[in-house]
Formats: C-alpha cells, structure tokens, sequence
C-alpha cells in the first residue's frame, strides 16, 4: 500500500477531484496548507499597506492506495493539478505499512 499525498493550487481542487473520481478512486482527505518552494515569496497590497507573502497558500491531498492502482492516480492528479507554470505542485509517494478501519476492524487493502 501507499500514501500519495499532492500538493495542488487551491483552484485546481476540483479538476483534481474530477479526474481521481473518473478511475473510481473512493476517497481522499483534503487539508489546507502553506508552504514555499522555487516559487518563493511575492509581495501584495492590502488597505494601501504592501506586505511579504512568504509561505504559498496550497491544498494537500492525500490518498491511499493499493499498490497497483498508485500509476494511474499519479496520471489523473497530474492531469487535474497541471497548468504549465511553475507552483502546480508535486506528488510524494510513501510505503504504509498497515491501515485498520476502526469501524469494523478491516485490515490492509480491505481497510481501503
């Protein structure tokens, strides 16, 4: 199994989500993030005051997925999250041992 977790542009949200619904993936966890990358920081104006935007306002979207489904979801992000310019985001991809759904104490894949 693996975790995939996405860090997109928050207006690309729903393309992400369209195309992951697209080759049935069931669920997903969405959180609002901030962060800083080649992108850097920018300046903008507020009330006439200028001020520092130093951290890039993004949403992490995490999934879990078997391992054999995990080329197809990276695709379908890609194509949601892609607009050409520098901070679309990236895609980490990391190992997870175990997932227990507490409901009813499915394991592994079935926990999915």
């Amino acid at each position: 199994m693996k975790r995939i977790d996405a860090m997109v542009r928050p207006n690309c949200l729903d393309a992400v989500k369209h195309s992951l619904v697209s080759i049935s993936v069931e669920g997903m966890t969405v959180a609002e993030v901030r962060g800083f990358g080649r992108q850097k920081s920018h300046t903008e104006v507020s009330l006439g005051t200028e001020y520092a935007v130093d951290f890039v306002a993004k949403l992490m979207v995490t999934i879990l997925a078997t391992d054999d489904r995990v080329p197809s979801i990276l695709e379908a992000i890609a194509q949601g999250a892609r607009t050409g310019k520098m901070g679309d985001g990236k895609i980490f991809v990391t190992p997870v041992d175990e997932v227990v759904r507490i409901r009813n104490g499915a394991h592994g894949g079935a926990a999915i």
